[in-house]
């Protein structure tokens, strides 16, 4: 009996629809199919398909080079690679749903699955050569550039402000302002004004917005107050 050969646009379908019922299951929003990650995926699977490679890194390239040779403008980006080969072959969506099983079950392909702020995908499938059907799935997922929010932070104080966003601690001294830029929805935490014996502890945490400047003014009774306004962007 010859062995059953899927049709691999459907099993790319059937990936993302199998893809954004996972999300929905974790109360996470559905992925859009994007052109331009599709062609960066299914150029990607059949490069390693006819070099009979798997790895993120074969064409000396990282996921993100390559989506962006697409043609697209990323600030989050996410691949999942997946090999199946039976003698049997595959039927379109038991292809889709081995590819899809097997990220779920591995906490890092998971990760991406699951990725909260990630908006679009791009699946390309290709059929390796070899004595029996095999097949290279590979899964972008991203966030465009265009969804990047930015916010500034100004000091008008007399002295230093620390705080903390995305993780990553930020010291702002007196009379500056710093404009930050993120993919990633987080908070804003200040955590202290003033240095020395004299500086005071804060905790002042704010949801970081586009278009917003968070003011540090003097405050005679609590030293530090925070006003927050719509601020100019530099076209």
């Amino acid at each position: 009996m010859p062995a059953l050969l899927p049709d691999t646009a459907k099993v790319e379908t059937a990936i993302i629809e199998m893809t954004n019922t996972y999300r929905g299951r974790q109360k996470l929003g559905a992925l859009t199919a994007n052109a331009d990650l599709t062609r960066a995926a299914r150029a990607y699977a059949a490069y390693l398909a006819k070099n009979n490679l798997f790895s993120h890194t074969a064409d000396g390239r990282q996921a993100g080079d390559r989506i962006t040779s697409a043609g697209y403008d990323w600030c989050q980006i996410g691949e999942n690679l997946a090999l199946h080969a039976d003698s049997r072959g595959f039927e379109s969506r038991s292809l889709a749903q081995k590819s899809v099983e097997g990220w779920i079950n591995s906490p890092g392909h998971r990760a991406n699955m699951v990725a909260p702020n990630v908006t679009e995908i791009g699946v390309g499938v290709a059929s390796a050569p070899g004595r029996d059907p095999k097949f290279i799935s590979v899964q972008l997922f991203a966030r465009p550039k265009a969804l990047e929010y930015e916010f500034q932070v100004s000091n008008t104080t007399r002295q230093s402000v620390r705080y903390t966003f995305n993780g990553e601690p930020h010291e702002i001294k007196p009379s500056y302002a710093v404009t930050h830029s993120s993919c990633n929805p987080s908070e804003i935490s200040f955590d202290r004004f003033g240095e020395g014996a004299k500086a005071q502890r804060l905790s002042m945490r704010y949801e970081a917005l586009d278009g917003l400047v968070y003011m540090l003014k003097p405050d005679p009774a609590n030293g530090l107050r925070i006003e927050i306004a719509p601020f100019e962007r530099v076209q």
